[in-house]
């Protein structure tokens, strides 16, 4: 990889894992509409989340709250590699 790109995943991967500490623990948007229209106590679940409210079941440090963030910069970066890695070819 360039140096430029490792550059700026090392600055994102620091920014998420910081960022993630001051996450709000307060329901979201849809949440709140969900308790305000009486669904939300209806609501089932599709899938289950793998870090539910963006923390990491049975971490009770630092560390359950900036891991999610750091995997989801990773996890994105993955996609868009993978994207334009197929793009690319084609374009050939």
């Amino acid at each position: 990889m360039k140096k430029r790109i490792i550059a700026w995943m090392a600055v994102s991967l620091f920014l998420a894992g910081f960022l993630s500490l001051f996450a709000s623990s307060h329901p979201d948007g849809f949440e709140k509409a969900g308790e305000k229209a009486g669904y939300i106590e209806r609501a089932e679940v599709l899938l289950a989340a793998p870090m539910p409210d963006y923390s990491i079941p049975g971490i009770g440090s630092w560390l359950s709250s900036s891991i999610p963030g750091i995997v989801g910069v990773l996890v994105t970066f993955a996609v868009f590699v993978f994207i334009g890695r197929r793009l690319g070819r084609k374009s050939k």
